[in-house]
């Protein structure tokens, strides 16, 4: 009997250790930070997203468009498309509300006419950049033949949209997966290419990363790295202090971004050298605290870092000078369920400009990153 207390009283002992070197870890390890100053020439700062995050990254693009160099757009739509009406979002520019909702898109059916004129009434207001300085952008669109969310319509609408302000077609390069779902598409890692499903990530034989960063910074582009580890590091922020007060739990129920983003830095642009930027939006259901129905493929609960550190980007930017930033999006009960970016109003009615406060917020977070530059 004696034997067998000493070694229950030998497990829990064992246990409390652990226990306690666990709490140690917890209360050792520093909290997010802020974002480094680095080195950054601001004006050639790219953006780049799919799905909600393709239609913000349209959104950036237009907005800001006097620092924007270029887009890739993975099955997103025109800008300003939902004018402001979650309906005409999930049934007009995309078929997200179905099967509750019938869908209506069409090949007119985000009524590009109307959105350019709202563009230009925005830049009147001086709400915008001028739309005009688009024509000297280089654009990627990416979207999957199988893709019944954002279908293939969509995105020929968002090419009038472009045409529109003059980018000039030598300047557009559009990508059709014919076999590929709603899905961010990467070389080999994800799912099947034709499935729809959560994480969104595809293994497609094709990567979207690599076609929209080659594209907007080609025809120099260094080829990718070849190990498996980054040279660079992934580094989480605080994405709070960049977030315009709202009133309380601002950071979250009043913006619909979360706690804390990702940045990926090379060694070159950490040691001090002139490198540039990239923004990634990630889709629908694909932030990292979002809560998927299976476990993710990285393991745990919730989504993590499965797309920030699986889409391919840091492997181009450990040979190109480019940081790579990650903003998230959060979950708002009824308002936001799936953690989308706001495409359609869910936050403000200026979340299409520069007043919006997730653009605000992302635009904070591009100027402190910037702020380290030196010529």
């Amino acid at each position: 009997m004696s034997k067998r207390l000493h070694s229950l009283s030998s497990l829990l002992r064992a246990a409390v250790s652990l226990a306690a070197a666990a709490l140690a870890a917890i209360a050792l390890a520093a909290p997010p930070g802020a974002l480094p100053a680095l080195n950054i020439a601001i004006e050639d700062t790219s953006v780049s997203g799919i799905s909600s995050g393709g239609f913000m990254s349209v959104q950036m693009q237009v907005a800001h468009s006097g620092i924007v160099r270029g887009a890739g757009v993975v099955a997103g739509g025109p800008y300003y498309c939902a004018q402001d009406s979650v309906l005409k979002a999930t049934t007009e520019c995309s078929c997200t509300g179905a099967p509750t909702l019938s869908c209506k898109v069409g090949e007119a059916s985000t009524a590009v006419p109307e959105l350019v004129a709202a563009t230009r009434a925005f830049r009147a207001e001086g709400r915008i950049d001028d739309p005009a300085q688009i024509a000297r952008q280089r654009v990627v669109t990416v979207v999957g033949g199988k893709d019944a969310l954002v279908p293939a319509a969509i995105t020929r609408q968002l090419h009038g949209y472009y045409d529109a302000f003059g980018l000039p077609a030598a300047a557009l390069k559009p990508v059709t997966l014919d076999a590929a779902g709603h899905t961010m598409p990467t070389t080999a890692y994800g799912g099947a290419c034709g499935t729809t499903d959560e994480p969104y990530i595809g293994s497609c034989g094709f990567e979207a990363a690599h076609a929209i960063l080659d594209w907007i910074y080609g025809p120099d582009v260094a080829p990718p790295r070849t190990t498996p580890t980054p040279a660079g590091r992934f580094v989480e922020f605080d994405q709070r202090a960049y977030i315009p007060a709202t009133g309380f739990f601002s950071h979250l129920w009043g913006t619909g971004l979360d706690k804390t983003g990702w940045v990926y830095i090379p060694p070159a642009c950490a040691a001090g050298e002139r490198c540039r930027l990239h923004v990634v939006f990630h889709g629908c259901k694909q932030g990292q605290s979002f809560l998927p129905l299976r476990r993710p493929p990285d393991g745990g609960l919730y989504n993590g870092t499965t797309f920030v550190r699986n889409t391919g980007y840091d492997r181009w930017a450990d040979t190109n000078r480019l940081v790579v930033l990650f903003p998230q999006a959060v979950s708002i009960p009824w308002k936001n369920p799936n953690g989308c970016w706001d495409w359609w109003g869910y936050t403000d009615a200026h979340y299409a400009t520069r007043d919006g406060i997730q653009i605000r917020s992302v635009r904070a977070m591009i100027e402190r990153l910037a702020s380290g530059r030196h010529d």
